[in-house]
C-alpha cells in the first residue's frame, strides 16, 4: 500500500510544483511587460525637501486632482540642476531644456468608464488607493497587462466595493461607472 501512495503523491506532487511555476512566474512574465520609466524619481527626497506631497499634488479649483505635476510645476525649482544626480541631469537636460513634458507612465490608469473623484475621497490617506511610494528613493517596477493595458496597481472594482460597503457608500453601478 505504501508504494501506491508514493506513486500516486509523486505526480500530484510534480503537477502541483509545475502549476505554482506557471502560475507565479511564467504566466505573470507573459502577460505582463516591464516598462521603465524616463528616469528614476525620488519621492522621498522630494518629501523632505517640500514636507508634503500637496506641494505636487494638488486639487484644482473645480474638484478636480492635478495628477502628475506639469513641468511648469517642476521647473518652480528645477531650472537648473540642484543634486546634481544623473536622474536630475536626465530631466534637466531633456526635457527642462527642451521644454518637453515628462512622459510618466500612470501607475493607475483608470478605465474609459470609470469615473473617480478624488475630492469625495479626500479625507482618506493616498496610501489608502496607492502604493505608498512616499517614502522611496526609487520608482516600482511599471508593470503594463500585455492584453487590457493596464497596469498590475491599477485600482481592483472589488476594492472599492469593499470600501464603500465597509463605510455605508452606495454600490451603484452608477456611483462609479458613467
Amino acid at each position: 500500500m505504501n508504494k501506491k501512495k508514493k506513486s500516486t503523491a509523486t505526480p500530484f506532487l510534480l503537477g502541483f510544483i509545475s502549476a505554482l511555476i506557471l502560475g507565479w512566474w511564467i504566466f505573470p512574465n507573459i502577460i505582463f511587460s516591464k516598462q521603465e520609466q524616463p528616469f528614476n524619481f525620488s519621492h522621498k527626497a522630494h518629501l523632505e525637501q517640500l514636507g508634503d506631497c500637496s506641494a505636487c499634488h494638488f486639487y484644482r479649483d473645480d474638484g478636480s486632482f492635478s495628477g502628475i505635476p506639469s513641468l511648469e510645476s517642476c521647473t518652480m525649482c528645477h531650472s537648473e540642476a540642484i543634486t546634481g544626480t544623473p536622474d536630475e541631469k536626465i530631466f534637466v537636460d531633456e526635457y527642462v531644456k527642451k521644454n518637453r513634458q515628462v512622459p510618466w507612465k500612470i501607475y493607475q490608469k483608470q478605465p474609459d468608464n470609470v469615473y473617480f473623484s478624488h475630492i469625495a475621497h479626500k479625507k482618506y490617506e493616498c496610501k489608502t488607493c496607492h502604493p505608498d511610494i512616499g517614502h522611496s528613493q526609487t520608482m516600482p517596477v511599471y508593470l503594463v497587462d500585455k492584453i487590457t493595458g493596464y497596469t498590475n496597481y491599477t485600482m481592483k472594482m472589488y476594492k472599492c466595493e469593499r470600501c464603500h460597503a465597509k463605510n455605508h457608500v452606495s454600490n451603484a453601478c452608477y456611483i462609479c461607472h458613467k
